[in-house]
């Protein structure tokens, strides 16, 4: 029998980032998928600036970016009747505005999921000790009192291998066995409008050098479609927006019907169209009432399916993860109670449905549902920093400091950065050496204790208490520091003293945070810990 900590069922961008951080966090896990490579299709696009401050700390964001389209490409969002016809409005997404990219040291990427997959693949295959088996699907599982148990079937030769898991992670997508098997039930609203996804070949760039834009949208009374950027030049997606309203069902779209209407949406007749793929499906909203199950977790479409209007699906399946993976590993060291792994529901599955409201939200705004033309999306469409940066968790893996969180007008669009606990720790410029780096650069598989400029104390606290605890790195922030802050922006932008400290989770969420000096730092860190990894209840 294989006997592993963790098992994956799923290999595409949720799990292939799994198995990485595991990796990354020295735990051993199984990653099966029952297809035989990565996706061939585009499918998602868009990697959202929090997504690639995660895929930073991985070290893997230079070749995220080397796989997709080069920065410049894609600064529009355009309205036009046709790609050669009138205009009807153009706009700079909000997530591009200089106050936005302020927020972070990374930008925004479009890089298609085919392309994509390929490279964490590759970077979860060398990193170790996860294992990656394509062609393999798990057929059945039975939890235990200790674990998962079931069957992995390789679907070339048909031979079964008996497993036993620690934990299972299902990144299965949208129609996933293991949530289905568990009873799960999934809230929200289900197949909300139709929508076919043409994957085709045609050289478009006399249309769009000028204008370069991610979303191209076409607003005709007898067509209303998207054309999806994907390299820019000759590979494109052209979504055809709730195509039953026009009498048309899926056989419908044969590669002769389908050059029609791409052409018809290019408003040229003569340009030369190659289809490669066409894809029908049905946009639901809906999120999983459950994101754990014992000892079986939900993450990416398993835990919550919405529509691609604002493109967080991708990008809230990797975070899902990220926020998972280091609770799993500190729980298999013996670091942390099995209760810390509750928090991953209690985080997670409420900031899912807010997302998910909202991407519903705008595709309604949009008129998804009707074939009247020329309606523009709501002002929060692309301009959602609120939702990419403003999550505020509160759980049992936070420590409160009784600080309220920032007033804002509409938590969607607006970020105030802030490092209360449950809040994403702030970007800060800061130099290392002759380097300049970020404050999101201090962050990876370990927690991180960042002190104030006279907060030497909490470093020789770190120490005492790391012997015993989980993987801590301390940083002693100041300009005659090994980590020096020459703007003096740091301590207001963290909110403490100069003789305080904050501790970052391995996610790169606050924990917790002292404004100032403690009596006894090592005790109080002592206590933190056992607070946050549940070995003392939350309420102690």
């Amino acid at each position: 029998m294989l006997d592993i900590p963790v098992l994956i069922s799923g290999g595409g961008p949720v799990g292939l980032t799994a198995s990485l951080l595991l990796s990354q966090h020295g735990v051993p896990s199984l990653l099966v998928e029952r297809h035989p490579g990565t996706a061939l299709t585009p499918k998602a696009r868009g990697i959202n600036a929090r997504t690639m401050e995660l895929f930073r700390q991985c070290g893997i964001e230079a070749a995220v970016r080397a796989a997709g389209l080069a920065e410049g490409g894609t600064g529009l969002i355009v309205w036009t009747e046709t790609l050669t016809g009138r205009e009807i409005e153009r706009r700079v997404p909000g997530r591009a505005t200089a106050q936005s990219l302020a927020m972070t040291p990374v930008k925004n990427c479009l890089c298609a999921q085919d392309d994509l997959e390929p490279v964490i693949r590759r970077f979860a295959e060398a990193a170790g000790p996860g294992e990656l088996r394509f062609n393999t699907e798990m057929t059945s599982f039975t939890q235990t009192a200790d674990g998962i148990v079931g069957v992995l079937a390789d679907r070339t030769t048909g031979e079964e291998t008996r497993f036993r898991a620690r934990y299972l992670i299902a990144a299965e997508g949208a129609q996933s066995k293991v949530r289905r098997a568990l009873g799960v039930a999934m809230a929200g609203k289900e197949k909300v409008y139709d929508s076919v996804n043409i994957l085709f070949q045609a050289n478009l760039t006399q249309w769009v050098k000028d204008r370069p834009a991610a979303l191209y949208f076409v607003e005709q009374e007898g067509l209303r479609a998207t054309f999806l950027t994907i390299n820019g030049t000759d590979r494109w997606g052209f979504l055809i927006h709730s195509p039953s309203k026009y009498g048309w069902q899926p056989e419908d779209f044969t590669p002769e019907f389908c050059v029609e209407l791409i052409q018809e949406g290019i408003g040229a007749a003569d340009i030369p169209v190659k289809v490669l793929g066409v894809s029908p499906w049905q946009a639901s909203a809906i999120v999983a009432d459950r994101y754990r199950v014992g000892n079986v977790f939900l993450a990416g479409d398993a835990a919550h399916e919405m529509p691609p209007t604002g493109g967080f699906g991708l990008n809230t399946g990797v975070q899902d993860v990220h926020n998972l993976a280091w609770k799993i590993a500190a729980v298999l060291r013996g670091r942390a109670d099995e209760s810390l792994l509750d928090s991953y529901h209690g985080e997670r599955q409420p900031l899912g449905t807010i997302i998910t409201q909202n991407s519903l939200a705008n595709a309604m705004s949009m008129g998804r549902t009707e074939r009247q033309a020329g309606v523009l999306p709501r002002r929060e469409f692309l301009n959602e920093q609120g939702l990419i940066f403003g999550a505020n968790y509160e759980s049992t893996a936070v420590v409160p400091d009784g600080t309220p969180p920032a007033a804002l007008d509409d938590a969607v669009t607006q970020y105030v950065p802030s490092a209360r606990p449950g809040s994403r720790a702030p970007h800060v410029w800061l130099r290392r050496g002759d380097e300049e780096i970020s404050s999101i650069d201090l962050f990876g598989p370990q927690f991180v204790l960042m002190a104030g400029a006279k907060g030497e104390a909490w470093r020789r606290a770190a120490q005492g208490v790391a012997i015993s605890w989980p993987p801590l790195v301390t940083h002693v922030i100041g300009k005659d520091s090994e980590i020096s802050d020459p703007d003096g922006n740091w301590h207001s932008a963290y909110g403490i003293e100069p003789e305080g400290a904050v501790l970052v989770r391995p996610d790169g969420y606050v924990a917790w945070r002292s404004q100032t000096s403690v009596s006894n730092p090592e005790s109080t860190l002592r206590g933190v810990f056992d607070r946050l990894l549940g070995k003392v209840p939350a309420m102690a």
